[in-house]
């Protein structure tokens, strides 16, 4: 298959990129819902698939464990469930994921030419409102790719039914990739399960009156075959699920082509570290590559 026609799209998946108002929308408020960019029957294909992953079927596995690798394993219990590298692990999973309007999405969104995964988490959100684990406090991804150069990243949330607030669905602050952020410290590099979430509403807070702005805080109400997709700097997380079913989905990491990886040192003069770090192969100057197309392969190019 040539490069045109691996990146290319009908007539009717053009329809479903996102307006000039959606980009305008996005570049002001920080996140974008989009059209219903899978069908039924992919939705109900990610739900087998991982049903069959969670049964301990892959299609190949890591070849070793990065330091902060999130893996949930059946010993750890009902709480709600992460998988890092799902796109790597589960080829069903991943031939989905890899469609090319999902990236074609991203890009007109970023306004860059190339979209490459950066990572993928499978969750599982279990129907217990009292599950402490279903609770995702306020964040923002940028703060966990400090060792990258994009400004510009951004996750696609894919639920893998409709999901609203009874669900725990992802919830946006509305415009806060847009703030000038104070309190950034080492601490802000460290994943928010590392966290006191206590210390995490008050970082929010803080930002925001220093920002003179209210939090306005939005919930995704995403229908199935819809999904989210928000900037990196975008403030966001997670009620509990008080539903009777799982909230099952994927947080799909995206990367625009310009981003490679960059030494960022903390005051202590450790260095940051990405899991990519251990596995990607190495640019020639010695740096892990972003672009690694076994772990980050290429979404979208634009022809």
């Amino acid at each position: 298959m040539s490069v045109t026609q691996a990146f290319s799209l009908s007539d009717d998946e053009l329809a479903l990129l996102p307006s000039d108002d959606d980009v305008e929308h996005y570049a002001r408020h920080g996140w974008y819902l989009s059209q219903k960019l899978f069908t039924d029957d992919e939705v109900d294909q990610l739900v087998e698939a991982s049903e069959r992953f969670y049964a301990g079927e892959r299609s190949r596995t890591l070849p070793l464990r990065p330091p902060r690798l999130a893996y949930w394993e059946p010993s750890h219990g009902d709480v709600q469930r992460h998988h890092d590298y799902v796109h790597y692990e589960s080829d069903p999973i991943a031939r989905i994921l890899r469609k090319p309007i999902i990236g074609a999405v991203a890009a007109r969104l970023a306004k860059a030419d190339e979209i490459r995964v950066f990572q993928s988490t499978l969750i599982y959100k279990p129907p217990i409102v009292g599950e402490p684990s279903n609770v995702v406090p306020w964040h923002f991804d940028r703060h966990y790719w400090s060792s990258c150069t994009s400004e510009n990243m951004l996750t696609a949330f894919i639920p893998f039914h409709d999901c609203g607030e009874e669900m725990g669905t992802i919830t946006m602050v509305d415009g806060s990739h847009r703030w000038e952020e104070i309190l950034a410290d080492d601490t802000t590099t460290k994943h928010f399960a590392e966290r006191d979430r206590a210390d995490l509403e008050v970082m929010l807070a803080e930002n925001a009156a220093y920002n003179n702005v209210d939090v306005v805080k939005v919930p995704m109400i995403i229908p199935k075959g819809h999904m989210s997709f928000h900037h990196c700097r975008t403030y966001h997380g997670s009620g509990a699920n008080r539903s009777a079913n799982p909230r099952r989905a994927v947080s799909f990491h995206l990367q625009d082509g310009a981003n490679e990886y960059r030494r960022f040192e903390l005051s202590t003069g450790d260095v940051v570290t990405y899991n990519h770090d251990v596995l990607v192969r190495r640019t020639e100057d010695g740096r892990p590559d972003y672009s690694d197309p076994e772990y980050c392969p290429v979404l979208w190019r634009t022809p």
